[in-house]
């Protein structure tokens, strides 16, 4: 009967995992994902050629008043 009991407290420790460690991995990852999808729906698009950002006019020189595009 000592033997059996051994033998079944073995294989309980076997079959236990780390669960805390898991867990800490779980939470951290889910923590990741939420924080990533509100910077995701936090973000603003950007006005394509608004305040002077398509062409620039050259103020000194030979070329002054010519637009660089």
């Amino acid at each position: 009967m000592a033997i059996k009991s051994k033998d079944i407290k073995k294989k309980e420790k076997k079959e236990m995992r780390d669960t805390k460690v898991l867990e800490q991995f779980k939470k951290h990852t889910e923590k990741k994902l939420k924080e990533m999808n509100v910077f995701k729906l936090l973000k603003k698009e950007v006005d394509h050629g608004a305040n002077g950002t398509q062409q620039y006019v050259i103020k000194k020189g030979i070329n002054k008043g010519k637009v660089a595009k």
